[in-house]
């Protein structure tokens, strides 16, 4: 096997990619919570994945892409035996991993790819675990049957009411507050209008709520400042102070302004690679 090689491929939900790669010197050192920068050929765009999934024996890491972007389709036209052009990492800081009682794991839309690695830890921590995951739509779930096996309760919701709950993960999260239950910690990954709702709920109540911010990341090294958030008054750079933070310290209207930053220029990019490849396909 060839450093960086594709070694299985599969469509879990529309347009969300899970790749096996061989990579293992990552395999053996990544921790929950951290993430590559990859490259899919000389000339391409660097881009964040979080490692979902490792296995040191095989040497192998699990990435799980959504395209969404010029880079990200690239990655979901590539093939079983093809090579990246390089991985770097285990990059970021890793998630601290300890005994709190009960934890609460929210996962959004391909959010729960970055929160599996990190509801396994704390699972084998010793937390009771309970996770709440929500989509759009049934088809959109991802990671569901890994997610129960490292979960004691496990709460699914739906915007359409097509599985599981109708209504949003702040509502199913509100529900257990309701209800009494002992919250100890509350981590949340997915949109970030999700994770702003989320931190804004457990604020309320005084819960440690960890979010993580990897969606605005760029370069991943620190070195761009595209990914330059404000962390209770202070400039912080997710790639290399996070990707995790205290929900409750995030300035969250900032954020959700900068998420927007490089929309048309990603939109113009994903709009050429298209044409290209297609005019490509049909020649």
């Amino acid at each position: 096997m060839n450093n960086y090689e594709i070694l299985s491929k599969a469509n879990i939900a529309p347009q969300v990619t899970r790749f096996e790669i061989y990579v293992p010197k990552i395999a053996r050192k990544r921790q929950a919570g951290q993430f590559v920068i990859i490259r899919t050929w000389e000339g391409g765009e660097r881009i964040p994945l979080t490692i979902a999934d490792a296995n040191p024996e095989k040497g192998t890491i699990t990435l799980i892409s959504q395209s969404v972007g010029k880079t990200t389709f690239e990655l979901a036209n590539m093939q079983v035996g093809q090579c990246l052009k390089d991985i770097a990492g285990p990059l970021g800081t890793p998630t601290h991993i300890e005994k709190l009682g009960t934890v609460v794991c929210i996962g959004g839309g391909v959010g729960t790819a970055p929160l599996y690695p990190i509801t396994e830890a704390m699972k084998k921590a010793g937390n009771h675990i309970i996770t709440i995951l929500g989509a759009r739509s049934k088809d959109l779930f991802i990671l569901e049957k890994e997610m129960r096996n490292v979960s004691d309760e496990m709460i699914i919701a739906t915007d359409d009411g097509s599985y599981g709950e109708k209504g949003f993960v702040t509502t199913a999260l509100q529900k257990l507050i309701d209800d009494g239950r002992q919250i100890d910690q509350v981590i949340a990954i997915g949109p970030t209008i999700m994770m702003k709702m989320i931190s804004l709920l457990t604020r309320d109540y005084n819960i440690p709520t960890v979010v993580s911010l990897n969606t605005i990341m760029i370069d991943g090294t620190g070195m761009c400042g595209g990914c330059r958030i404000s962390i209770n008054g202070a400039i912080k750079f997710v790639c290399v102070d996070g990707p995790e933070f205290d929900g409750h310290q995030v300035n969250w209207d900032e954020m959700l302004k900068r998420m927007g930053t490089y929309k048309k220029h990603e939109c113009v990019a994903l709009n050429q690679y298209k044409k290209h490849r297609y005019e490509v396909e049909v020649a």
